[in-house]
């Protein structure tokens, strides 16, 4: 019986072996995650760098 793992995306069985789509159970999956890394759904949240003051830098 090969092992089966959670798809990162739904929380379904999947196996590695022979799955197109691993590490998802489907395609289905495998596109919603996609189009979640498109729309930036998984960014990160951080604290922007304060900008610097370029006019200093000016001759």
């Amino acid at each position: 019986m090969p092992r089966t793992f959670p798809c990162p995306r739904c929380g379904q069985k999947s196996t590695w072996e022979g799955n197109d789509y691993r590490p998802f159970c489907s395609e289905r999956c495998k596109i919603i995650d996609l189009g979640a890394w498109a729309s930036d759904e998984y960014a990160l949240p951080t604290e922007d760098a304060p900008q610097a003051d370029l006019d200093q830098y000016d001759d």
